[in-house]
């Protein structure tokens, strides 16, 4: 029911692509002024983007593409003058994320020094929903026309250098999260009912912490072995030693004086954040010996036959899960 309830909330916002043209359906829109609404929908741009990605990344795609009569570059029926290894794989996904990535820094160069929606290009920001799909479309379409050259591996670099400070950004997001979550909880204990959130504020705090454990535990089963998988082990380690020094760290009488309140409740969720952290970067690993499919972790691809291993590589459980954290962040960033 909460689904089908969203669904039909998204339905509603349909009409306003149309922005602050005139349109009579606009009426029935949420205000264009509410960042939330906003938000949102920049964040239903996003999801696109990486839905079509994911679909670039099928397997099976480029033969799919070459059954079309005269599409492909020797596809089947008349000679095509399209070159399909483009439009799929790896490739294909750079050019698709190059294409969000400068719509977005368009719109934030566009957007620099507005502190209100007083500004005149507010309305740009908060409207013209359909105008601005179209530019994105155009864009991401353009960038398929780029001579392949170097362009996949600066972009490539790019990606790198921006995934590393995405990271960052996402960390800071997840703090002040914390921070605004521990003040909120303890404002409400010191007010009354005291006990009450105290044992709330300490089974998060708990829980956190031993999803964490649970998860170094299963890292240390499941990506390392005996006699190999060194660089698993290394980073599993380090990893686990720093969210114990930061634990240890923001409980220190110091620590305490300078921020009152901080607490445990923002170490358990960096801890929870840096296990997620190191998941990822071990599920790149290319040994699959260090670097089990989740698929066969839970037993459901275990029997698969050798050569049919890539038929589900195109679905990555940690970009799922970086994904929803991604949203997350999107619609709490103010």
């Amino acid at each position: 029911m909460g689904a089908v309830l969203g669904l039909c909330s998204m339905a509603s916002w349909i009409p306003c692509l149309c922005g602050s043209a005139p349109c009579l359906l606009c009426r029935c829109c949420p205000s264009g002024n509410n960042s939330t609404v906003t938000r949102l929908i920049y964040a239903f741009f996003l999801l696109l983007g990486v839905g079509i990605a994911c679909i670039m990344l099928m397997p099976g795609m480029e033969e799919q593409l070459k059954k079309i009569p005269g599409f492909c570059e020797g596809g089947l029926g008349v000679e095509g003058h399209i070159n399909c290894d483009v439009l799929v794989g790896y490739k294909a996904v750079y050019r698709v994320c190059f294409g969000m990535a400068m719509f977005f820094l368009l719109f934030s160069l566009l957007m620099i020094k507005v502190r209100s929606s007083q500004d005149p290009r507010a309305a740009l920001h908060n409207g013209f929903w359909f105008f601005k799909f179209a530019a994105a479309a155009a864009i991401t379409i353009g960038s398929f026309f780029i001579s392949e050259g170097p362009f996949t591996t600066v972009w490539f670099y790019v990606g790198m250098a921006g995934a590393f400070c995405f990271i960052l950004i996402q960390l800071v997001l997840l703090i002040d999260f914390a921070h605004s979550w521990n003040e909120s909880w303890v404002e409400k204990m010191e007010e009354g009912n005291s006990r009450c959130w105290y044992a709330a504020l300490l089974s998060v705090t708990a829980v956190n912490y031993l999803l964490s454990l649970v998860s170094l535990v299963l890292f240390y089963i499941y990506y390392t072995h005996s006699d190999g998988c060194t660089e698993n082990k290394v980073f599993i380690s380090i990893n686990m030693l720093l969210c114990i020094a930061a634990s240890v760290m923001s409980i220190l009488p110091q620590i305490q004086e300078s921020q009152p309140r901080s607490g445990l409740l923002q170490s358990s969720l960096v801890t929870l954040y840096t296990m997620y952290l190191t998941w990822s970067a071990m599920t790149n690993e290319p040994d699959r010996k260090c670097n089990p499919s989740l698929l066969g972790i839970i037993g459901l691809n275990s029997t698969s036959p050798a050569g049919q291993d890539h038929l589900v590589q195109w679905w990555d459980a940690q970009g799922i899960v970086g994904l929803i954290l991604f949203l997350m962040c999107v619609l709490y960033s103010r």
